[in-house]
């Protein structure tokens, strides 16, 4: 199953970079959250990663979870369920979840970013995160789309602070 996840800096703060001249300019802190987002992959056999930029205050990617057993999308799971799992299968889930990869990338960054700044346990994020599962080729190339030419769209962008209305 593929998503679209957009996570948010806390307090929408333009901590990652600058936007110059349509194009994002990262700096450690945004290089960071690049560095991370492709750690992913490395880390979880599990996912496959596609389109992603980092803008000011916040970051977009595609991600999709591969069910291991099949080397096939798994059904849509974003952290909730019908039916409580037990044993093995609860660790499965909840481990090869969005949440858990979502989870895991914020807080590894949170805690780059943290040393980068000397400021321990300091909020980097804002809770949660948006998703939108794709669902067919025509969704995943709007979201492609979406996300590469998101930084030559950052003045009219919802989460600028600075926007042109």
């Amino acid at each position: 199953m593929a998503y679209f996840v957009t996570i948010c800096a806390y307090e929408k703060q333009c901590i990652f970079g600058e936007i110059v001249d349509g194009i994002m300019v990262k700096n450690p802190m945004g290089n960071a959250v690049e560095e991370e987002w492709l750690r992913t992959k490395e880390l979880r056999l599990y996912v496959e990663l596609d389109a992603a930029v980092v803008m000011p205050n916040h970051f977009h990617g595609i991600v999709m979870l591969i069910d291991a057993n099949e080397g096939t999308a798994r059904p849509a799971d974003t952290g909730t369920a019908r039916h409580a799992p037990t044993g093995r299968a609860f660790a499965q889930s909840v481990s090869h979840s969005l949440a858990s990869v979502v989870g895991s990338f914020k807080s590894a960054v949170s805690k780059r970013i943290n040393e980068l700044r000397g400021t321990p346990g300091t909020v980097v994020w804002q809770r949660n995160y948006y998703e939108h599962i794709i669902r067919n080729e025509h969704d995943i190339q709007q979201v492609r789309e979406y996300i590469v030419n998101n930084p030559a769209k950052w003045a009219l962008d919802r989460e600028n602070p600075f926007r042109r209305t």
